[in-house]
Parts: C-alpha cells; structure tokens; sequence
C-alpha cells in the first residue's frame, strides 16, 4: 500500500514525522538526505520513536534508550531487544510515499537516495 506521508522539502534533513497508520510509522530524513520509514513505536515499552533522538542511521528511543537501525529495524541496545518492522520509502515528484510493508520482510529496505546534481538542476526529470 502506498501512503503519501508529506513534501520532501517540508521534512528536514535530521528531523522526523509520525504517520498516523494503524500501526503508527515514523519517517526519517537523515543528514545526508536518505529518508527512512519504521514502525514508530519501541519494541519495550509504548514510545514514540519518532519523537527519539537521529543520529547517522539509528534512532534513540526518547524513553528508555534503546537505538534502532533505520536500514534493517535492528534493536541495536537494550532495553529493547526485539526489532521494529522496515518500510519502503518512494520519492516521486517531490513527494514522500510510504509503501508499507504488512508483514516483516527479514529484509532491509534501501533508502530513499538524494537526487545527483544534474537532477537538481531540472535535467533527468520524467
């Protein structure tokens, strides 16, 4: 199912939004401008991950602590010791889509890539 979630120039680079989906889905856009799509809530305790701390590929959750791969979902340190659900993220025309995954894949997502320059600057379009 593909969800659009926002304008990718109304996410900032390092900052994050909560899709309100059942289950929830948070949506990074990291500083080097991958965007990534996870379950939102932590696997130990009822925490808004999107609500958690960004640094390089993992999130902080803002409750107990416990760091989350933004590429595979892994639990990367305790409390939390099992991994959130990854979604695939789509970018068309400037905008973030979700294409969430109803099922665990076992299978990381590739991220959302910035576009290169010549794309920027309007060539390449479609």
């Amino acid at each position: 199912m593909k969800i659009p979630v926002c304008r990718l120039a109304d996410l900032p680079r390092g900052e994050a939004c909560r899709l309100d989906s059942d289950p929830p889905i948070a949506v990074f856009h990291t500083d080097d401008g991958q965007v990534y799509a996870i379950d939102d809530t932590c696997t130990h305790q009822d925490a808004s991950l999107s609500d958690g701390w960004l640094e390089g590929c993992e999130v902080e959750c803002p409750l107990h602590a416990s760091k989350f791969d933004l590429r595979t979902g892994a639990a990367g340190s305790p409390p939390a010791r099992r991994p959130v659900r990854t979604h695939a993220v789509l970018v068309e025309e400037g905008t973030v889509y979700v294409l969430r995954q109803d099922a665990p894949t076992g299978q990381p997502h590739e991220p959302h890539q910035p576009p290169r320059a010549a794309t920027l600057r309007g060539e390449g379009r479609a």
